[in-house]
């Protein structure tokens, strides 16, 4: 039903596209394949955040939470498979948490870095305190962002960065500017 749906609102998308810009079908038909590739890449992100998320918090025990939590969150079409798939694509594994409870989470470091990784994907927040800026990663990639960051020069806002494994605190070189250096930052990584 969701599919057939779909259809149907891309059709009348189609058909009300059409009818305003006077395109032909096959520019039109090309446009709704652009259009469907662009939104299903964007639902994948959003799945991939928050499935690291998830993984991060240290709650789910098992696949099937891990598919609820995901399915309440309104990821509809998420299976037991395809938890599987992500759980091994992002070299999840099974410890004990603070509360002595079997639960998946992110390795504790990236080992090599893939070449197919997004600076952006690796940068998951970014916050400010007045003084400084503070960059939490994915595990391993802390120092990595913050080498690109010490490239930066002064001139640019950033006095110097030190990094632990997920994150980097960047000292501005005035407080005053912190708001802009943080939102540079956030464009640089996170856009």
């Amino acid at each position: 039903m969701g599919k057939i749906k779909r259809q149907v609102n891309i059709y009348s998308f189609s058909a009300f596209y059409r009818e305003k810009t006077g395109v032909s079908g096959q520019q039109c038909r090309d446009f709704q394949e652009q259009y469907i590739k662009i939104m299903a890449s964007q639902k994948q992100e959003a799945l991939i955040k928050a499935f690291r998320q998830l993984l991060k918090e240290e709650r789910c025990g098992s696949q099937s939470q891990i598919v609820e939590q995901l399915q309440s969150q309104g990821f509809d079409n998420i299976s037991q498979s395809k938890v599987s798939r992500l759980l091994c694509r992002h070299g999840a594994v099974r410890v004990r948490n603070a509360r002595n409870e079997q639960v998946y989470c992110l390795p504790p470091e990236l080992g090599k870095m893939d070449s197919n990784i997004a600076v952006r994907d690796l940068v998951e927040d970014v916050a400010n305190n007045g003084m400084l800026i503070v960059i939490k990663t994915s595990p391993g990639a802390a120092q990595m962002i913050a080498r690109l960051l010490d490239s930066i020069s002064r001139s640019d806002g950033i006095l110097g960065c030190v990094a632990g494994d997920d994150t980097i605190f960047v000292a501005p070189v005035s407080p005053e500017d912190i708001d802009a250096l943080q939102e540079s930052i956030v464009q640089l990584f996170m856009q």
